[in-house]
């Protein structure tokens, strides 16, 4: 039987159909995205909940010219099969297939890339303006959900859209989530837009019978109540904020229903100036695992769509995440001033646990990473230990406050930076490939990169031994498989470690390719080339007596790493051995290009690169053949 969604290649097809025929695209689109998703993994709970709400915006805005932008972007799958990329849906998230985010490169009907949260307004309002200076059609609509919200920069672009007063249309898409449940005062007041509803429905009825049996002046007063009615309500909703930023406040309206999204779209195109539609949605509508558990299937690999169950694996090693919760809350029940902090992932990092048995030294402060560096700063002054899990993507949020409130004051706050390396799937937005590079630059940062899930353990405990700033960064995924030691011994500051000895050429690594590096120099060594190889560990402070020594024996150095070879660790590497005058001895850095990398597999990525054990050796012999 022939699909609806077949007949569509762009927006102008779906906008030939009856309305009554946008239920059925809403389902066919629904089962295409879990059928997909169940393959590929990918963001299936956040698109899932926006299906009618993309219909809809699609079937009244007339896009282009009209410009919708999807703040954080995880949730544009539907948006995807609705604009001309139906046929290589099935390629989501592989290598050279569709990206799982808006991708300009992709699409006309992309218009913003984004991955991180919290910018769409800004960049809407950038629109907007520009669109209004060039004197050209189109509006721009802004879907923002509510956990975005929560980020400052979003307040900072509804700011100054109502003090400019020009048209855009925010999209509240309000699921009481981010990846996990929201939490903060702002959550809390948006909540009140069904309980406090019902309170005032129950409220008015309350005093108006009582009115009513008020001799005289009661029916005056009921007049005067109805007549205030309005400016009561918004006390007690929403609106009262938005308005407060000059916005038009339309809903809440109910994200399923798309009588009540069409009605409310198309009155938004008659009105002037900055309006804010909030719409309730469920995440993982339709999919009753995604809707039982969201924060599971937020982002989830594949899946069997029947029970919604992981496909197994055979994988016995647990991933560093969980290593890292499991280690910090070893260390928390010994050390009572040592907290955790987290930016709207508590599961994500591996902080359930703690969360769970340490709820008073638990902080989850929303999509803010700003924030919780100088709140992690606040608590460092007063005497504790806080440990920041942040993705190492978005801690780039953060650099002002990582300067100016921790490393200038040198201030005891640990950064443990997860997903840092190459992180597949999710592509540019989310790979961690530049915290070594801008970590490095900043007085009084000590950085550490385990090589496996025990030197993860070992440095965390140094961390929190030591004084001052400290960043610990560790990959995606699963561990080496290295027995973890019961007793914890913290590593020796600036201590590298050799692990293989040889004169012909230095191999100087850190974190995940230590072990591909051994690997390549035992390759070399049964083609008669002794290399050294040394697990630097510390990127800051280096281990230079043991480089230099080396390094002088060798005469050659290649430095290893997964991170930018921009200003990371082979740049540092190079940088000591010119300061200590052995600017003769040569060096090649092997890392990551000056460019951004695309999505697909992190053994993929690896491999392109080079940063795998047969990229290793071919540097090497390159090195060696070099005049």
């Amino acid at each position: 039987m022939t699909r609806l969604l077949d007949q569509i290649d762009c927006p102008a097809d779906l906008r030939r159909l009856s309305i009554e025929d946008l239920p059925v695209i809403a389902q066919e689109i629904r089962d295409e995205i879990i059928n997909t998703v169940s393959k590929t993994g990918g963001h299936l709970a956040p698109s899932l909940g926006v299906v009618e709400l993309t219909i809809a915006l699609h079937y009244v805005y007339d896009t282009p010219p009209d410009r919708i932008i999807w703040d954080v972007g995880h949730q544009a799958y539907a948006h995807k099969l609705l604009t001309g990329r139906r046929d290589e849906f099935k390629s989501l998230r592989q290598k050279g297939g569709l990206s799982g985010f808006p991708k300009r490169a992709e699409s006309e009907y992309d218009f913003y890339d984004t991955g991180h949260a919290s910018t769409a307004i800004s960049a809407g309002l950038g629109m907007s303006m520009a669109l209004e200076l060039k004197k050209a059609p189109g509006r721009v609509i802004a879907v923002v959900g509510d956990g975005s919200l929560t980020g400052g920069m979003a307040f900072e672009g509804l700011n100054q859209a109502g003090e400019l007063h020009k048209n855009l249309i925010v999209v509240l898409n309000d699921n009481e989530m981010s990846i996990s449940r929201n939490v903060g005062a702002l959550s809390s007041f948006l909540s009140r837009k069904l309980t406090k509803k019902k309170v005032y429905i129950a409220f008015k009825k309350e005093v108006q019978n009582f009115l009513r049996t008020v001799p005289g002046i009661g029916e005056n007063i009921i007049q005067l109540v109805r007549r205030s009615e309005e400016s009561f309500r918004g006390f007690i909703s929403p609106s009262f904020l938005f308005e407060a930023f000059g916005f038009d406040y339309l809903g809440p309206i109910r994200g399923h229903r798309f009588n009540e999204l069409l009605e409310t779209f198309i009155n938004s195109k008659n009105l002037e100036g900055p309006v804010l539609i909030h719409v309730m949605t469920q995440k993982g509508k339709g999919y009753r695992p995604a809707e039982k558990n969201p924060v599971h299937f937020h982002g989830v690999g594949a899946f069997e769509v029947k029970t919604g169950n992981s496909r197994k694996q055979t994988q016995t090693a647990p991933t560093y995440t969980e290593v890292f919760g499991q280690t910090l809350l070893e260390m928390a029940e010994r050390d009572e001033q040592i907290v955790a902090i987290t930016a709207a992932m508590p599961e994500g990092t591996g902080l359930f646990s703690f969360r769970e048995r340490f709820p008073d030294r638990f902080f989850d402060v929303a999509i803010a990473e700003q924030h919780a560096v100088t709140f992690a700063a606040g608590l460092a002054l007063e005497g504790f230990k806080p440990v920041i899990a942040i993705y190492s993507t978005f801690i780039q949020r953060a650099l002002d406050q990582i300067v100016q409130d921790v490393c200038l004051q040198n201030l005891h706050v640990i950064f443990a930076l997860d997903r840092a390396g190459l992180v597949g799937e999710d592509g540019p937005t989310h790979h961690g490939l530049f915290d070594l590079s801008f970590m490095r630059f900043m007085p009084n940062m000590t950085i550490m990169v385990p090589k496996d899930e025990n030197e993860l353990r070992q440095m965390l405990a140094l961390a929190l031994d030591l004084n001052g700033p400290v960043t610990v960064r560790y990959p995606r995924g699963r561990g080496t498989g290295a027995p973890l030691e019961k007793e914890i011994r913290p590593l020796t500051l600036g201590q590298a470690e050799e692990l293989r000895s040889g004169q012909d050429v230095l191999i100087l690594t850190v974190g995940t390719m230590v072990y591909p590096a051994c690997l390549a120099a035992d390759t070399l060594a049964g083609e008669g080339i002794n290399a050294s190889v040394i697990n630097a560990r510390f990127v800051k402070p280096l281990d230079q007596e043991l480089i230099i020594n080396q390094a002088r024996i060798a005469g050659r150095v290649l430095c290893v790493e997964e991170n930018t070879i921009m200003g990371g660790f082979g740049s540092a590497v190079y940088e000591l051995l010119v300061e200590k005058g052995l600017s003769d001895i040569r060096v090649k850095r092997l890392g990551v290009p000056d460019f951004f990398v695309e999505h697909g597999t992190q053994t993929e990525l690896r491999q392109d690169i080079g940063l795998d054990t047969a990229g290793i050796h071919q540097a090497v012999l390159g090195l060696l053949n070099e005049k």
